[in-house]
């Protein structure tokens, strides 16, 4: 056995022992990264944990918190203006509204309701005919837009700090080309407005590292100052158990902490190029998180300059509150409240074939992870 895989057996049995022999109250983790989520079932991290030790999904999943007025949004661009949607696979299976008001934007017309049928999702839109496009990148969309210049082309742009560079970097090349027929759709969110949400939720946060290798340490660092533990993980089973293991240690001291457990990717100030690029091209604006309601300053639009590029404004898109289905629990598991397998329809009437909620769609969604690994857990 060579000497980083002596150490690597090494930090595990540690953090093994100082796990297993945790006998104290019970400490709620949140594991805020959907990805987190997937792996610590993947790699079979929850059956070791000794009762005490209580893992809870928090709202990191991207596609699991976009509301359902954003998919409504995205088939009306499909439907009603014939234009052509690029997006993640994740989106096009995820439930919509299916009925949307008609005037005025609040369902009512001379005191009567007044709403009209679209299609329930993208999937749905697609079997009428509508145009969408599955993507891996903004910029394969940018290329698309480039390949077809006859049609009108919208990038579905969801995603945390991790993802937004990037949809600033397809605007770009977008205005550097020329194309006049390519545009996004923003549900772009930021995660500090989230954490706050979340404060009552957990004893710790088990922070995303992805996030904040753009974002950098500070955030963490203030909610400690104010009394809110967590520490910064990678996703690996030594980096997640060493996690795990410091959220225990740190928890016996009595005192908030924050420490980054994933050095070798996140640093305290993070990436200043793409905070740079994302400051330049971006605002914040008030955005809705499915389940958990508008919070202030947690979404990310265009600029003003970049208007031309804004598909809402573009399109003069009307404003649309979205109506979730009543017997999907997806908003409470994004807060930690319950567990999937708590929800009425999860694993029979709503399954990774026949979703009712986006929670169950979803690559980093936790019903999906308690569907494909451990439905009792």
């Amino acid at each position: 056995m060579g000497d980083n895989a002596r150490e690597k057996k090494s930090v595990i049995s540690r953090a093994r022992e100082i796990i297993d022999n945790y006998q104290g109250k019970e400490i709620r983790i949140m594991e805020v990264c959907g990805t987190h989520t997937h792996e610590i079932f993947r790699l079979g991290l929850r059956q070791i944990l000794p009762p005490p030790i209580r893992l809870i999904s928090g709202p990191g999943c991207p596609v699991c918190v976009t509301p359902v007025s954003f998919i409504d949004e995205a088939v009306i661009l499909a439907t009603d203006h014939n234009v052509t949607i690029c997006t993640f696979g994740d989106l096009v299976r995820v439930p919509g509204s299916g009925l949307i008001p008609t005037e005025a934007g609040d369902g009512t017309s001379g005191g009567k309701p007044a709403f009209r049928k679209i299609p329930a999702s993208l999937a749905a839109a697609r079997a009428a005919g509508a145009r969408i496009q599955v993507v891996y990148a903004p910029q394969d969309a940018v290329a698309y837009a480039k390949e077809h210049p006859e049609e009108a082309v919208v990038f579905l742009s969801v995603g945390f700090e991790t993802t937004t560079p990037t949809a600033c970097l397809a605007v770009q090349e977008a205005q550097r080309e020329g194309l006049s027929n390519f545009s996004i759709l923003t549900a772009n969110k930021t995660m500090p407005a989230a954490y706050e949400a979340m404060r009552g939720s957990m004893d710790a946060f088990l922070y995303p590292g992805h996030v904040h290798a753009i974002t950098g340490t500070s955030i963490c660092e203030q909610l400690a100052a104010r009394g809110t533990s967590g520490v910064v993980a990678g996703f690996t089973a030594k980096e997640l158990l060493t996690a795990i293991a410091v959220i225990v240690k740190r928890t016996e001291e009595g005192k908030p902490f924050f420490e980054n457990c994933y050095p070798r990717v996140v640093r305290p100030e993070g990436s200043p190029a793409a905070q740079k690029l994302v400051d330049e091209m971006m605002e914040p604006c008030d955005a809705r998180w499915r389940g958990i309601g508008v919070l202030p300053a947690s979404g990310m639009k265009l600029r003003e300059k970049y208007a031309a590029y804004d598909a809402r404004i573009k399109y003069a898109l009307p404003r649309i509150e979205g109506r979730e289905n009543p017997a999907c629990r997806c908003g409470e598991v994004l807060q930690g409240k319950c567990l999937p397998s708590d929800c009425g329809v999860f694993g029979r009437g709503c399954t990774p074939e026949h979703p009712v909620g986006a929670c169950m769609v979803s690559g980093e969604g936790a019903c999906s992870a308690f569907y494909l690994y451990g439905k009792d857990l």
